[in-house]
């Protein structure tokens, strides 16, 4: 052997080299530990109802912890249209304190995720039909709750988290942690079954009802689920490749059974606007006007106009149309049904204004007849879209307007316009029932202030101390349930200086 040649290295002293761990694995584990860290902030937040500020700021940390995580995977912010929506809508929350407008925000932020969550995946919601955007949410709600287990079954993988730095510390440590607790647990309770000082030492420092740790843990790991799987899709999908339209059943209907289906209904609706052109124009009895037409038909009415509308796409996308002339005579059948429906949405809000004028507001008419002037809106964009040939753009118009109409009603404040309303119309006959009024959520109260001294003396009463008790300066009230109007109820009674009877 030549004395210049090297000597192999003692087995003790090679060094091997680990590979690191993969970006995939880092970028599952950022997600685990960005669900974790919302699970918590969600306990501490979300726990205290009604909802109001606190899942603004909840929102704010989900669209957060899913922009950063992107980014710190070296991916493009996908959807970006999504990230202020969301927000947006989320800020609505803290602005009104009625039930049913927190209601519709919340479902609309649960769309808009699960809509986000779709287009991070590559789906063209621009134009994307019915399909897509059905498809699309219940993708979504199926992702966030089946997310969190896919993550830790197949994108974290397990054999490469001990390479990571740090991880020859993190790992023994929690197994450590893992063999001595249930010890200290068990050795801690024989200890103060021996010591009364002791127990009661133990009893001053650990603190644990079991009800309430059990409800903490239920309620951060339920939102620690959800946020995992929305952050799963939102931050670790690459859209790399746009998703088709979903494929839907090639159509079957001639344009013979379309044709029959819109003409006969037609006729229908033809022989109700018929029947209804005198209530419209003021022709029939006043007494029949009042007790025949306003006490009945309007939330049948408001059924009818929500069943057309999928009636008419159903049967566009359903009618073969190989000839122009087909598409035609779809065109203007539907156009009539739609001209028709018009006046009979109109014959319902005719009716809706005397029930009102007769019986004042309550939130079920103002939120119907709000729904009724969208569908209108609808349907102007169906003949300006499907009846056009761009049925492409029809679904994203829509949402567009369920949007718009979500955030004028926040601006309208239909809780205060009821109480106006109502207290705007009192007579001897039907006075002012600010009983119903006091039930409203904070939204109503300064308009409910002004308005009692036109209620009855025991209607007035009762109001003013269910106010008190609600708005008052004894009133319970948690930062986390902070909204515009609720701070605005209280200093509207404290500025009153209300009392009761």
């Amino acid at each position: 052997m030549s004395t210049h040649e090297p000597m192999a290295a003692p087995a003790a002293e090679r060094v091997y080299e680990v590979a690191p761990m993969s970006a995939g694995t880092r970028g599952a584990l950022g997600v685990l530990g960005g669900a974790a860290g919302l699970g918590v902030l969600g306990d501490v937040l979300l726990r205290a109802s009604p909802w109001g500020i606190n899942l603004t700021l909840w929102t704010l940390a989900l669209v957060g912890a899913a922009v950063g995580l992107r980014r710190w995977a070296g991916l493009e912010v996908a959807a970006r249209s999504w990230v202020p929506l969301a927000i947006g809508i989320a800020a609505l929350m803290a602005w009104r304190d009625s039930p049913t407008l927190k209601g519709l925000d919340i479902a609309a932020l649960l769309v808009v995720l699960a809509l986000a969550m779709h287009r991070t995946r590559g789906a063209r919601l621009r134009t994307g039909g019915v399909a897509s955007y059905v498809i699309g949410v219940a993708r979504g709600a199926f992702e966030a709750l089946a997310g969190l287990p896919a993550l830790l079954v197949g994108d974290v993988r397990w054999a490469e988290v001990g390479r990571g730095r740090g991880a020859s510390y993190a790992l023994p440590l929690l197994r450590g942690l893992a063999l001595a607790l249930p010890l200290v647990g068990i050795f801690a309770a024989l200890l103060a079954a021996a010591d009364a000082a002791f127990e009661g030492v133990l009893n001053r420092v650990v603190r644990i009802d079991a009800v309430v740790v059990v409800s903490h843990l239920f309620l951060g790991g339920a939102v620690a689920w959800v946020s995992g799987g929305v952050l799963r899709t939102l931050a670790l999908c690459d859209e790399a490749e746009e998703v088709p339209e979903p494929a839907l059943p090639p159509p079957f209907l001639g344009v013979v059974e379309v044709g029959t289906v819109l003409a006969l209904l037609n006729a229908l609706f033809l022989s109700f606007v018929l029947v209804q052109l005198p209530y419209l124009f003021g022709a029939a009895p006043v007494a029949m006007r009042h007790a025949d037409y306003a006490r009945r038909g309007f939330f049948e009415l408001v059924t009818v106009a929500g069943l057309v509308l999928p009636l008419l796409l159903g049967l566009h996308a359903a009618m073969r149309r190989g000839e122009p002339r087909h598409e035609r005579v779809f065109r203007w059948l539907a156009g009539v049904q739609v001209a028709l429906l018009m006046v009979i949405m109109a014959s319902a809000l005719h009716r809706m204004r005397l029930y009102q004028n007769e019986y004042g507001l309550t939130e079920l008419r103002v939120y119907t007849t709000v729904f009724m002037f969208w569908l209108a809106a609808v349907f102007a964009w169906f003949c300006a879209t499907v009846l056009r040939g761009r049925r492409d753009r029809f679904v994203f118009g829509a949402v567009l307007m369920a949007a718009e109409a979500l955030v004028l009603l926040h601006a309208a404040n239909p809780d205060a316009r009821i109480v106006r309303t109502n207290a705007a119309r009192a007579v001897a006959e039907r006075p002012f029932d600010a009983r119903y009024a006091a039930g409203l959520s904070a939204d109503a109260v300064p308009a409910l202030l002004a308005a009692l001294p036109r209620a009855p003396a025991r209607e007035r009463c009762i109001a003013a101390e269910r106010i008190l008790r609600r708005w008052g300066p004894d009133a319970e009230s948690d930062w986390r349930s902070w909204s515009v109007s609720r701070a605005r109820a209280r200093r509207a009674v404290r500025e009153q200086a209300l009392t009761g009877c």
